[in-house]
């Protein structure tokens, strides 16, 4: 066991070094949600009430990018190249390699919300979270399920040409419904609904609790669960589908 352990921290400690060898993974996973926060927050700068929104949202779409996104791409790409293949044949157990790669994505997400939590205290008003315990243990739903389903999702992405498509008709659709640039309870009827079944939206309900209304863990667990179901559902289907081979088509 402790030998894993080991194993899974040099592993992630080679992700680590690798992500920052790669420019365009730096610029998706952290400048372009800072990016969006920065457009976003000064076309609102006059309304603190639209402020108050735009930042949770923003922290809710950056663990989104930094785990389904990623995850589902960097697989892709790894199942592509062969990659995987030649990972399961060295003594290396798949279960270290897999952590380290996971662990990757989790300090991405956490380093990410950090950064938004910052420059929304720097620059736009939004005092510092409420309830700590409420954001980690949403931060914590929020990126095993994602990172699940951006796993599961990979399964699905035919080859690396078609990876961006294939991520991108999921993940902006869901993070416009979900209401990270404004309120979802001022959307249409039936873009609630949608929205309601989704796990980012009580995501950013759930940050949003913690960084702005200080509601408190409890009166957020209807929306906790349903991103746990979202995660069981997310590892089940990740695990079921694995392949260490592409399949290229």
């Amino acid at each position: 066991m402790a030998d894993a352990v080991t194993l899974a921290w040099h592993q992630y400690r080679l992700e680590r070094r690798m992500f920052w060898r790669n420019p365009s993974a730096a610029f998706f996973n952290f400048a372009l949600p800072l990016l969006f926060l920065m457009l976003f927050g000064a076309v609102f700068s006059g309304s603190q009430e639209n402020l108050d929104v735009i930042v949770p949202g923003i922290a809710g779409m950056s663990v989104m990018s930094t785990t389904f996104s990623a995850l589902a791409m960097n697989l892709t790409f790894l199942r592509e190249q062969g990659v995987l293949k030649r990972m399961r044949g060295t003594p290396l157990p798949s279960g270290a390699y897999l952590a380290g790669v996971f662990a990757n994505a989790v300090t991405n997400a956490v380093v990410q919300v950090t950064l938004v939590v910052l420059a929304g205290k720097a620059f736009f008003g939004v005092d510092w979270p409420k309830d700590y315990l409420e954001l980690a243990v949403f931060v914590l739903a929020g990126v095993v399920t994602l990172a699940a389903l951006g796993v599961a999702w990979s399964h699905v992405i035919p080859n690396f040409d078609a990876a961006p498509a294939y991520v991108n008709i999921v993940f902006l659709p869901v993070i416009f419904i979900s209401g990270v640039f404004f309120d979802a309870e001022n959307a249409p009827t039936f873009l609630r609904d949608i929205a309601q079944a989704l796990p980012l939206t009580h995501l950013i309900d759930g940050l949003s609790g913690a960084m702005v209304d200080g509601s408190g863990l409890g009166d957020h667990l209807s929306g906790l669960a349903v991103v746990a179901i979202w995660g069981v559902a997310g590892i089940a289907l990740a695990i079921r589908g694995f392949s260490w081979e592409s399949h290229r088509r």
